[in-house]
């Protein structure tokens, strides 16, 4: 088999991959939880600014206590974000099939709760019962939430598609059908939640979300922070993107709930009085780190592309399209450098479009282990957030000269490259007009 021919398979598989049902709703469900994640971000970034003094002037002007109201904003959002994960994820997967997704994800919310520990131990060694403990309804609980979500979003779709259940007149107001519809796939999903509640809790002593937690999640957010595993999920991104496929997507449907995990557990560590520079237990690979200073721009970081362009294009082609990319690219949109230049399949561009982002994840990696930027919270800026101001904003003006070095790295690799392609356009551009 020919390597071309292999890349050809791969590139099948991938695809095939990207349509996966359970995939697709994760990629969609994640994108549903933006709001939570981005307002409570929001909040947080206004209790925490990176501005030397703050803090004491709003203590000074409203007290010690002045941005409690802003941490119990965090509280519902990050702190419940495995709850918002089983609704979201439940929802797009059964809506993708036509079907009533807000009914399978009240059905998926309830036995994600039927699940969880109902107690929790508090300071003084005493046990409060008949409670959510926020510490499994938030990123300890996501992958559990996952799958949770599956197997109601299957169990429903597939009572519902058979007609498994009770079948009403034809007329019985549609609202009353669906109600009546849920009512056996309900009760299977909850008679399968109380059965895991029942062994893990008899058998074992435990509950579901610590049992997915120390055999799976543990496991996986371990192989996500290593530099090795950054590697992969960014060049992934670049290459999949490359050839045609939206690696983000793709890519973020498995990575996202571990980077998700990762910065969540950074923020237990800030919230318990820790900082997390120079801090072994805090995680290098978050959802900041991948979306601001790996993908500033847009994926690729093709940023430096169009400040590459600026600089050496003469054809006619490469400069309108530059200057139609540039106002987009600021806001990190890079769709019209993508398919209008195109990136994809393009010869020139493959080499640069994957190394870019791995070389901007090897200085950030670096820069966190000499412990001049540190690692990220759970403080997010919204994904349109200009370079240089997302690092400004995140990490203070570390996180700025951050970006702003992966982004001169940028335009020195992809500048060669682009030189190249624009020379092949020019003497393209010059036979068109001799013909």
């Amino acid at each position: 088999m020919s390597r071309q021919e292999m890349f050809n398979k791969f590139l099948e598989v991938m695809n095939r991959f990207a349509q996966i049902k359970a995939i697709v709703a994760v990629k969609d469900g994640f994108i549903m939880t933006t709001p939570f994640t981005i307002c409570g971000s929001l909040f947080l970034l206004i209790a925490c600014l990176p501005i030397p003094g703050w803090n004491e002037l709003m203590v000074s002007m409203f007290g010690e206590n002045w941005a409690a109201p802003l941490f119990a904003v965090c509280g519902g959002t990050f702190s419940i974000l495995a709850l918002i994960v089983v609704v979201c994820v439940t929802y797009k997967y059964v809506a993708n099939e036509g079907l009533d997704g807000m009914t399978a994800a009240g059905l998926a919310l309830a036995a994600f709760v039927i699940i969880i520990p109902p107690e929790v131990v508090l300071e003084g060694g005493q046990v409060a019962g008949n409670v959510i403990p926020k510490n499994w309804a938030g990123s300890n609980g996501i992958i559990t939430a996952l799958l949770v979500a599956f197997a109601t979003s299957y169990i429903y779709c597939y009572c519902v598609k058979n007609h498994i259940g009770i079948k009403m007149p034809e007329s019985v107001p549609g609202g009353v059908v669906r109600a009546f519809e849920a009512l056996t796939p309900g009760f299977l999903v909850f008679l399968l939640a109380s059965i895991i509640w029942g062994v893990c809790h008899f058998a074992g002593n435990t509950s579901a979300p610590e049992l997915v937690f120390s055999m799976i999640q543990t496991p996986l957010q371990s192989l996500t922070d290593t530099l090795f595993g950054g590697t992969v999920i960014v060049g992934l991104q670049s290459l999949l993107f490359w050839a045609g496929i939206h690696g983000p997507n793709v890519v973020n449907g498995v990575a996202t709930p571990m980077l998700m995990a990762n910065t969540l557990d950074n923020q237990a560590l800030l919230d318990a009085g820790q900082t997390l520079l120079n801090n072994p237990a805090a995680k290098f690979m978050t959802m900041q780190v991948n979306d601001v200073f790996v993908k500033s721009g847009g994926c690729g970081l093709t940023m430096g592309l169009i400040i590459a362009s600026y600089m050496v294009s003469k054809s006619e082609q490469l400069t309108s399209l530059t200057k139609m990319a540039t106002v987009p690219g600021i806001f990190n949109i890079n769709e019209p450098i993508i398919f209008g230049l195109p990136v994809v399949f393009n010869p020139f561009l493959l080499v640069p479009f994957i190394l870019v982002p791995i070389v901007a994840l090897f200085v950030t990696y670096t820069a966190m282990m000499i412990g001049f930027l540190s690692p990220m919270g759970a403080v997010q800026v919204p994904w349109t957030t200009p370079p240089i101001i997302a690092g400004l904003l995140l990490d203070g003006w570390q996180g700025a000269v951050i970006q702003i070095i992966n982004l001169a790295l940028a335009v020195v690799i992809y500048l060669p490259f682009v030189k190249k392609m624009d020379n092949s356009l020019v003497e393209e551009e010059k036979n068109g007009e001799a013909a």
